[in-house]
């Protein structure tokens, strides 16, 4: 097994991603701020260990709601979740350590956004048995505009390039496209991005690219926040972005893995759910106008080569 630096290291790298995030994203709001709230999880009534911070800005000019956690937690066996995918870890202890947000902007011409960076180890009898990174971002538009896409693809692609280039862009973006799908809806979340998870092969190499991956985000995410937080907009739209984000709660509770392992393992309730956008509504049989700019948004929720002319 290639070797492996101190947890203490991944650990640092991922409390000054949570930082530098929520000073840009406070710099683009620029009226609310975040606040923090430490948690620990206590040994005599919790099945895991160990604590984090989730930092939450609410009601701000440009973002309704922003969310940015980062856990570093541990126990003595995974839950069915986890072992569901990896069998082979069964009985096995564990820590696992990310950073995770979600952002829901209050206009509806700018998206809402996802992104997570995280680093696993399991051990067995005092050894290190398996160890990965996993992360990616994805974004989720209501009313998309084609350079906003193609801006977060070419931002997706190009962190990629030292890391295998366009092979590794077109494998990510793939496993992004497959993951972010609700089946029951035949539809993507969005528009995708960059997803991976059991990352294993060179140590020293993932963890450059789950680096390369958290640093990405705000270069993706930043222009798009400076062209779209003033688009003027009026109820139509603001209702038809509070349908579209049941599609976001679907997801997250039917799907995402990453909701289930912390439920399932006795994680914080509040930190795991802070995804949940703050207002949404579902509509009984919705469907919109044909040839309205909410039908157009259809289009955009299937797997797409957005760079191929790019």
């Amino acid at each position: 097994m290639t070797a492996i630096a101190p947890l203490s290291t991944v650990r640092d790298y991922l409390t000054g991603l949570q930082d530098r995030i929520c000073a840009a994203i406070e710099d683009a709001d620029g009226s609310a701020r975040f606040r923090e709230d430490a948690w620990a999880k206590d040994p005599d009534t919790s099945p895991i260990r160990g604590g984090g911070r989730t930092r939450v800005l609410r009601e701000g000019a440009v973002f309704e709601q922003a969310g940015i956690g980062f856990s570093d937690v541990s126990g003595d066996r995974l839950p069915p979740s986890a072992t569901a995918h990896r069998p082979e870890l069964a009985g096995a202890s564990w820590r696992a350590l990310g950073v995770s947000l979600v952002f829901h902007p209050r206009n509806p011409y700018l998206p809402t956004t996802h992104a997570n960076v995280r680093h696993f180890r399991a051990e067995r009898d005092g050894e290190t048995v398996a160890w990965w990174f996993g992360g990616g971002f994805d974004l989720t538009p209501f009313y998309p505009f084609d350079e906003d896409v193609r801006h977060w693809h070419r931002t997706a692609r190009a962190l990629c390039e030292p890391f295998g280039g366009q092979a590794r862009y077109a494998a990510h973006k793939r496993w992004c496209d497959e993951y972010f799908f609700l089946r029951h809806r035949n539809e993507t979340r969005g528009v995708g991005g960059l997803f991976f998870d059991d990352l294993s092969e060179d140590f020293d190499a993932d963890f450059a690219y789950m680096q390369a991956v958290g640093n990405g985000f705000l270069d993706a995410y930043l222009p798009l926040v400076a062209r779209r937080k003033d688009t003027p907009y009026g109820e139509r739209e603001r209702q038809f972005q509070l349908y579209r984000r049941g599609r976001y709660v679907e997801f997250n509770l039917v799907y995402d893995r990453g909701t289930l392992f912390g439920l399932q393992s006795g994680g914080r309730t509040e930190s795991i759910l802070m995804s949940l956008p703050p207002l949404v509504r579902w509509e009984y049989g919705y469907a919109p106008e044909p040839g309205s700019p909410e039908a157009r948004l259809a289009d955009y929720l299937r797997p797409r080569d957005w760079l191929a002319s790019a």
